[in-house]
């Protein structure tokens, strides 16, 4: 009990400059701490089921997924068995939930309700960012794919190839294209959905590391999240040109666009939280730099909840949790 509570202590401390600032100027506000007590290592990617309100953490340095009750905003459950998870997907009306493993394995489908392996989707190393449309669950994997997965069936119904490890990637809605980051190749893949081949090659000029990015589908932006230096571009997706950048949060892994406040959210290693007004067509303002925690570099944006949540690793005497901020 201790150091759950030093640990609360050492996370309100590092977030004075947010909880002393004017209600009616943050533009998110931290409302709770969710104490992941079985969590040690590096976490990577989170999900949220929106039928059951459950969050899933991939915590990538235990090999097991934790299962959050974003009512009770509580752990109530520690998956193990997994090889470094990484992506976790879930599949709509009732469809397996998906988790991609970063070693061997490639990605387990779980069920929805009692969360038991299914099946297995053989894959290459490193299956990694994971996401889902139109009941298909898209893994990025190996040393340049990106595989299309019928979870029903559990089995690869198309794979597209791209020139290195495929990081972050958006898939349009109203579209048919497949936006892909490819850091090792300074580059942005662009793919039909359809044919599952590249269409576009754009190159990421003036940063390098290109990890996270966010789609603004309806004013056809792309965001993307680099690492050297930390910065933000903005790209036009009518025409592949660079419209905008900006200096970010260090050690960027997760970056989301909020589309009812038209704000981007980006989460860095380096222990803070950037909140951007992205009004403008390639500009962005920063309106917040908000504290966070050492090594807090991913998270989730839940715009059903009005929610962002960012994942704090256990370094020390910091342990492991989730920080959650509501929309103001």
């Amino acid at each position: 009990m201790k150091r759950v509570l030093l640990a609360g202590a050492i996370v309100v401390f590092g977030l004075l400059s947010l909880a002393m600032a004017p209600p009616d100027w943050a533009p998110l506000v931290l409302v709770a701490t969710i104490s992941l007590p079985h969590v040690d290592g590096r976490i990577d990617h989170l999900a949220f089921d929106q039928a059951t309100d459950h969050l899933f953490v991939a915590a990538l340095g235990n090999g097991t997924v934790e299962v959050i009750d974003t009512r009770a905003d509580r752990d109530i459950r520690s998956l193990s068995g997994f090889r470094e998870p990484q992506g976790i997907a879930v599949a709509p009306e009732g469809g397996p939930i998906g988790v991609a493993n970063g070693e061997g394995t490639g990605v387990d489908l779980l069920n929805e309700h009692d969360f038991h392996r299914v099946a297995t989707v053989a894959l290459g190393d490193d299956s990694d960012d994971m996401r889902e449309k139109d009941g298909r669950l898209y893994v990025g994997y190996g040393e340049g794919d990106i595989a299309a997965i019928d979870p029903r069936q559990a089995k690869v119904i198309a794979r597209a190839a791209v020139p290195g490890h495929p990081e972050a990637f958006s898939l349009e809605h109203h579209g048919t294209r497949i936006f892909v980051n490819v850091p090792t190749a300074g580059r942005i893949i662009v793919i039909d959905g359809r044919t599952m081949r590249a269409v576009a090659n754009w190159p990421v000029v003036g940063a390098r590391s290109n990890f996270p990015m966010a789609l603004d589908e309806a004013n056809h932006r792309l965001f993307i999240g680099c690492r050297d230096p930390a910065s933000v571009l903005v790209y036009d997706t009518a025409s592949g040109r660079q419209i905008g950048s900006v200096a970010a949060v260090a050690d960027t892994d997760d970056l989301f666009y909020d589309t009812a406040q038209k704000r981007l959210y980006v989460s860095g290693g380096e222990g803070y939280l950037d909140v951007f007004d992205a009004k403008g067509a390639g500009s962005l303002a920063r309106v917040a730099h908000l504290a966070t925690a050492p090594g807090a570099r991913t998270s989730l944006f839940v715009p059903e909840q009005h929610r962002l949540y960012v994942a704090v690793p256990h370094r020390g005497r910091q342990l492991a949790a989730l920080l959650v901020f509501e929309v103001h």
